[in-house]
């Protein structure tokens, strides 16, 4: 019973404090009291039936609590429909009645599109690419994406726009806990008096509304190490919530502690000899403290009804081809078959420890390579759906463990944009020009160059949204970053939108004035 805390945090075990000790001494979990019998538990703990099968309906009242299903019994339905009958001078009952144990749902489609919020990112077509109109409350997001693509400038946006009233936002403050960097209060501000909509907001407060984001509505605080972070997490952000009323929850990024904790602890495992198993114990901590983290976020969101978004690192992915697109039917030949014994070959003695021969001789065993990780991580990356890109390929920090724990993924790509430039030309970059009588001329065209930075945004997966598709293609949405945050580009005057002058454009630097995630 050592993970019913971790199982349901909030169960009352001060009232089964004598069952609970019993029960940890012989090692029993969670799992154990809602799958074995009551009997084999009374065998292997010496303890009462009675108090064993109550012990057992409270985890199982609690975990239906917890998911948000209640069990409703015949006889409470018998005796209610009863009462009404006899309220009304109605003799017979209800005939159709639930069976005994009948579960339904405490929230109908209905409720819960009635309970849907999100938090705009200011840009329709973005909006529209997430689904639903942006990031939804009550969910783990997760931002990825190499550096300068966007991270931040994304969780930016947000911060800002969770304090609009809905649909736009919340109408809630915003805390940011940054593991790297400090929060760019200058970048925020840039975004304040530049977008168009803040503005409009401002002006109206000025009359009265008051309704604009303000920069003191958005809590920020640093976690240097992985300490300090879980401490954070555990015990100051959820009396932070509940006494502003926090709507969003950023961690920048999430990443970024666990690598600098575990790869160094890896290096001295891998330096040290006297523990050759201390690489495989340095990950498994590893994955227990990222499916603790993820259990937290999440308890975060469905508790507060919050949105919880982080950004997330990419590293780059080395293999040798792209892989192929996987058919249904699995061949015969990638079946494992033992083969034929040989009839040359003498039967081995009964003395001989592997009558069929050594475990190292035996051929190894082959699987469908549709089962295989370098296939399957197409699906929960991002990178690698298309088989005929030209980009490289990247994978998101903290492997597949991570990957289980977030409810949606959306990648952030960048490509770079060239150009000619004519104040870098030499003699052999002329070219003649106006050609025909009376003579042309030389125009220097320059070389190749740098001009500006291409972004796109695409839905990886998403309980609530159906995934971007493969690529670049038609589901991605691409965008730019200026000074008012984040807006899409048309696909037709895409180029001619983001090179107005006086739109405050950012792509030539890339970043601006701030930390471009």
């Amino acid at each position: 019973m050592t993970d019913l805390l971790r199982v349901l945090p909030h169960f009352p075990v001060a009232q089964y404090a004598n069952l609970i000790s019993t029960l940890e001494k012989v090692g029993l979990t969670t799992s154990d009291l809602l799958t074995l019998e009551a009997a084999d538990i009374g065998k292997r703990t010496q303890l009462p039936l009675l108090d064993i099968k109550r012990l057992c309906a409270a985890v199982l009242a609690a975990l239906h609590d917890d998911l948000g299903v209640f069990a409703t019994s015949r006889r409470g339905q018998h005796s209610s429909s009863q009462v009404q009958g006899q309220q009304h001078g109605q003799t017979s009952t209800v005939s159709a009645m639930p069976p005994l144990g009948w579960q339904t749902l405490k929230n109908t489609p209905t409720s819960l599109a009635a309970q849907w919020q999100t938090i705009s990112t200011l840009d329709p077509d973005l909006d529209r690419a997430l689904g639903g109109g942006g990031i939804p409350a009550g969910y783990v997001t997760e931002i990825t994406g190499e550096s300068g693509a966007g991270k931040t400038q994304f969780l930016l946006t947000l911060l800002l726009s969770v304090q609009l009233p809905p649909p736009h936002g919340l109408g809630r403050p915003a805390l940011y806990i940054s593991t790297e960097a400090p929060l760019s209060t200058r970048r925020l501000a840039q975004m304040l008096t530049t977008n168009p909509f803040f503005v409009d907001l401002d002006s109206e407060s000025g009359r009265g509304g008051g309704k604009g984001p303000s920069l003191d509505n958005i809590i920020s605080t640093v976690t240097p190490d992985l300490e300090s972070q879980d401490h954070i997490l555990t015990y100051q952000v959820p009396v932070e919530i509940e006494r502003r009323n926090i709507g969003l929850l950023v961690l920048d990024s999430v990443a970024a502690n666990y690598r600098a904790e575990f790869d160094r602890s890896s290096k001295e495992a891998a330096t040290s000899s006297s523990t050759p198993g201390a690489r495989s114990s340095n990950m498994g901590a590893r994955t227990a403290e990222l499916v603790r983290l993820g259990m937290q976020l999440r308890d975060l969101a469905q508790k507060y009804n919050l949105a919880v978004v982080v950004s997330n690192q990419v590293a780059d992915r080395f293999g040798t081809k792209m892989p192929e697109p996987i058919s249904s039917s699995i061949p015969r030949s990638s079946i494992s078959i033992p083969p034929p014994r040989s009839s040359n070959v003498p039967t081995p003695s009964t003395s001989t420890p592997y009558p069929h021969g050594h475990p190292a001789d035996e051929p190894p065993t082959t699987h469908h390579p549709a089962l295989h990780l370098d296939n399957q991580q197409r699906f929960f990356t991002g990178w690698g759906d298309d088989p005929y890109a030209s980009y490289a390929l990247k994978t998101p920090s903290l492997g597949l463990v991570w990957s289980t724990q977030i409810s949606a993924r959306i990648a952030l790509f960048k490509r770079p944009a060239y150009g000619r430039s004519k104040y870098q030309a030499d003699d052999d970059d002329m070219v003649v020009v106006g050609g025909g009588i009376g003579g042309g001329g030389r125009e220097a065209v320059g070389m190749p160059m740098l001009k500006s930075w291409r972004r796109w945004m695409k839905v990886v997966f998403a309980g609530w949204t159906a995934e971007s598709g493969t690529g670049l293609g038609e589901g991605s949405v691409e965008f730019e970053v200026w000074m008012g945050g984040l807006r899409g580009v048309g696909k037709k005057n895409g180029k001619e939108k983001g090179m107005k002058k006086g739109e405050g454009d950012l792509e030539g630097g890339g970043k601006g004035k701030g930390k471009e995630g």
